[in-house]
């Protein structure tokens, strides 16, 4: 078999040369085994329509055996010649034929240099995508604190909100002045406890 790996014939016909030609061979390998099988048939039934036949089913087999050998190494030689003048006259696209999918580069020729060009231009914009990707992750994550950030705002908002209505309800419009207010209750209350911790240590001790 050819080493050639013919891959310009392989996508126009959809397979290489090469397995179109070992699907052949085996196919008349096949072939061969079946007819010298059918050939032996044909003896053995002969054979036994001779009375008295000194010749044995294994000795025709033996021979046949030697028969089917000789044949494959003549097929195997002329198989060889045929494999050769399909791979080069009719299995193989000339060098000046190009497949309709390539003649944009019949249209648009580039040389090897221009190739490598391209290829590290395409390269550049690969990696410009990757820092652009990488760029867009980060500002949704920014993105995604600001979220954070924006909704503990508001419910800071909220409770400035409530505590100004709680002021207002205690006769305070003004948020200082609700916040001073807050303070001295809180005061007033932390008093309170202190008193009620000393009362209770007294009573306690007494």
């Amino acid at each position: 078999m050819s080493v050639d790996p013919m891959t310009y014939e392989a996508q126009f016909f959809g397979f290489t040369p090469q397995t179109c030609m070992l699907r052949i061979y085996i196919a008349f390998q096949d072939y061969l085994f079946e007819v010298m099988q059918a050939v032996e048939q044909v003896i053995l039934k002969k054979l036994d329509g001779i009375p008295d036949c000194a010749i044995s089913p294994v000795q025709i087999r033996k021979c046949t055996e030697k028969f089917l050998c000789f044949m494959k190494g003549r097929f195997d030689t002329l198989f060889g010649k045929m494999e050769q003048l399909f791979l080069q006259l009719i299995l193989r696209i000339p060098p000046n034929v190009l497949l309709p999918e390539d003649k944009s580069q019949e249209m648009h020729p580039y040389s090897e240099e221009e190739f490598q060009l391209l290829q590290k231009e395409i390269e550049q914009l690969q990696e410009k995508y990757k820092t652009e990707l990488c760029t867009k992750q980060a500002l949704l994550a920014e993105l995604e604190e600001q979220k954070i950030v924006q909704a503990k705002l508001k419910q800071t908002l909220s409770l400035f909100d409530e505590l100004e209505n709680v002021g207002r309800d205690q006769g305070t419009s003004d948020f200082r002045e609700s916040l001073v207010f807050l303070v001295q209750n809180s005061r007033k209350l932390q008093n309170i406890r202190d008193n009620v911790e000393k009362e209770s240590k007294r009573l306690k001790i007494s």
